[in-house]
């Protein structure tokens, strides 16, 4: 089967939001308007796949400081010296598992961030998923600031927060 890669539309929120409700534990659900400010904020980081049956896979992504979590239901918002791509809720629909959509997405922002000349790439990892970005070059990252401890607790859920450089 064979997909390709666009940039995210408004269009595609509610599949986005069915693919998320797939995707994640309920406690990790994020609303319509928190996905939509994510898109309107970083439209050139925010990406869908699409296979014969329409959208199966989404990542969002922004620019941000190496260190910095967001926690969840986090708005997205730009600082001024950004040295940092995040990641943040890269999902696959179950249809679309095994294709490697998921890491050609992670690709697509990793080329933007290299691009924009931003030093690192830095994500939280969920539901078991730190195998997965350990394969993509990222590493946990432990020393955090309290005030970056609490955001990653706000998950509810164990989190891992996790680096890449860039360079």
């Amino acid at each position: 089967m064979n997909y390709s890669m666009r940039l995210m539309g408004e269009h595609d929120i509610p599949a986005v939001l069915a693919i998320q409700q797939e995707s994640y534990a309920s406690e990790l659900l994020e609303s319509r308007d928190i996905i939509r400010q994510r898109l309107l904020a970083f439209p050139e980081l925010a990406w869908v796949a699409e296979d014969e049956r329409g959208v199966c896979a989404y990542l969002f992504g922004y620019r941000s400081h190496n260190g910095k979590v967001t926690p969840l239901d986090g708005a997205f918002a730009e600082p001024r010296d950004a040295d940092c791509l995040y990641l943040h809720d890269l999902a696959v629909a179950g249809r679309a598992a095994g294709r490697g959509i998921g890491p050609a997405l992670v690709q697509r922002n990793l080329a933007h961030g290299r691009a924009s000349r931003l030093q690192y790439s830095a994500l939280v990892s969920v539901q078991e998923s730190q195998q997965f970005w350990s394969r993509l070059g990222y590493r946990v990252e432990d020393a955090l600031e309290p005030a970056q401890r609490d955001n990653l607790a706000s998950y509810g859920v164990p989190a891992v927060y996790m680096v890449k450089p860039l360079h």
